[in-house]
């Protein structure tokens, strides 16, 4: 487990061996166990990249301000959560306080998080910050078309059409694309079957699929994409998605969830972001009448909260009640 810093103020996120197991059995279990706890202290690979980078910020300003890391008061965490709010939005600073709290427990100290005075703090710093989450825009059916149409027709223009379409068809987040495995995918007659091992919101591997239909549109179908893509790939494990080099040239190096994104902002404009094929499946979705079941099944929400969230229908002349009154 990494060390944030060496000086005499350095925040230790606490080795698993340093935590207290006392199992009187065989080394082997003791073994197990240890890797278990490791699991459960650091959460999933995202997590504890986020959990790290927080905390070196953290570190640097302790250090600067002549602060211990933990216990840090509740005056002290005031101070520094109005230095984010310089720069960093609510949400990203509720992430920053998760991460706190996390390494307090970890030090088996009190959290400032849950002081009363910080509380009422955070109550007042949310009133007069603005909470309004920057959400990537949606796009429309014709400029999807016009993106997948300039696509070449080469190795790479291939797999980049199998991921545009497959990443809006399945709703996918670039993390679940780039983690995508050949063997994940399951086609018939009927249609596409994804296995999901993991995702954001399925964090211990439960059994997740995700089903995507043959289009009306031969040249716009996801399937048919994804089966030129891998009569190209020639193989039936591995990554689904990888880098491919001069010449053309395919490797089984799997590409990341941050190429992922860069393609979707050099095929469809700079505006855009990967999370633009999730909420522009949710709108589209919606528009065509499907109900918030049908778009749940798709996206793994678990609450229709999220959805109407997701859903970018904000042209007030357009969607609007006033007009089905009868008058």
């Amino acid at each position: 487990m990494p060390q944030l810093d060496t000086n005499s103020q350095a925040i230790t996120i606490l080795p698993v061996q340093e935590q207290s197991l006392s199992l009187r059995v065989d080394e082997q279990i003791h073994q197990e166990a240890k890797e278990y706890l490791r699991a459960g202290l650091q959460g999933s690979a995202n997590s504890h990249r986020a959990f790290v980078t927080d905390l070196k910020q953290y570190s640097a300003w302790c250090q600067q301000n002549g602060y211990e890391p933990t216990p840090l008061s509740a005056v002290a965490l005031v101070e520094y959560v109005t230095f984010l709010g310089r720069t960093r939005s609510f949400f990203t600073i509720q992430r920053h306080l998760a991460s706190l709290a996390k390494l307090h427990r970890q030090h088996k100290v009190d959290s400032p998080t849950t002081d009363e005075q910080f509380k009422v703090f955070m109550k007042g710093f949310k009133l007069k910050k603005t909470v309004r989450q920057k959400q990537a825009p949606d796009f429309s059916l014709k400029r999807f078309r016009q993106a997948l149409d300039a696509l070449p027709h080469t190795p790479t223009g291939l797999r980049n059409r199998a991921i545009l379409l497959l990443g809006f068809t399945g709703a996918f987040r670039r993390s679940e694309l780039a983690q995508l495995d050949v063997n994940h995918i399951l086609m018939d007659e009927a249609g596409m079957v994804i296995r999901l091992d993991r995702s954001k919101t399925n964090q211990f591997g439960e059994v997740e699929e995700k089903a995507v239909a043959y289009a009306n549109e031969p040249e716009y179908c996801p399937i048919g994409a994804l089966q030129q893509w891998l009569a190209l790939l020639d193989r039936d494990q591995g990554p689904l998605f990888v880098r491919i080099r001069k010449g053309e040239r395919i490797t089984g190096e799997r590409l990341s969830d941050e190429w992922v994104n860069l393609l979707v902002q050099h095929q469809l404009g700079e505006p855009y972001t990967a999370h633009s094929l999730r909420a522009s499946f949710v709108t589209i979705a919606k528009a065509n009448g499907a109900d918030d079941l049908e778009v749940m099944n798709q996206t793994k929400h678990r609450t229709t909260t999220m959805i109407q969230r997701y859903d970018r229908r904000r042209n007030i002349r357009k969607h609007n009640a006033s007009g089905k009154l009868g008058l």
